[in-house]
């Protein structure tokens, strides 16, 4: 089993930056990629930045050049660092972790608004 827990949200006015952190804890050894998802109010989750056990990357095509996707050296933490946002990335962020299995941390709501 893997276990997450994301933290980082909150409001921000656009233009502004946030960095989302996703904290893995229990199989970890067993975890091959982990990402980020979204979920805006009436909209299906959508991916927004996924990052393999070899560090290749990949992005959604709406936050490319915004949005960048990291971890630690130990491989338990991701980090999402978001700048340049805009309203419409106002979502719950999800942390996901595939290991086999997918597990999902609770979400963490991120608001960009003026």
């Amino acid at each position: 089993q893997v276990q997450l827990v994301e933290s980082g949200g909150g409001f921000v006015q656009p233009g502004g930056s946030l960095r989302l952190s996703c904290a893995a804890s229990g199989s970890i050894s067993s975890i091959n990629a982990m990402g980020w998802y979204r979920q805006a109010p009436g909209k299906q989750r959508e991916l927004v930045a996924s990052i393999t056990g070899g560090g290749t990357s990949i992005y959604a095509d709406s936050v490319k050049g915004r949005f960048t996707i990291s971890r630690d050296n130990a491989k338990t933490t991701v980090y999402l660092q978001m700048n340049s946002l805009k309203p419409e990335d106002t979502a719950v962020y999800y942390c996901n972790a595939n290991w086999g299995r997918f597990s999902w941390g609770q979400g963490t709501q991120v608001t960009v608004s003026s």
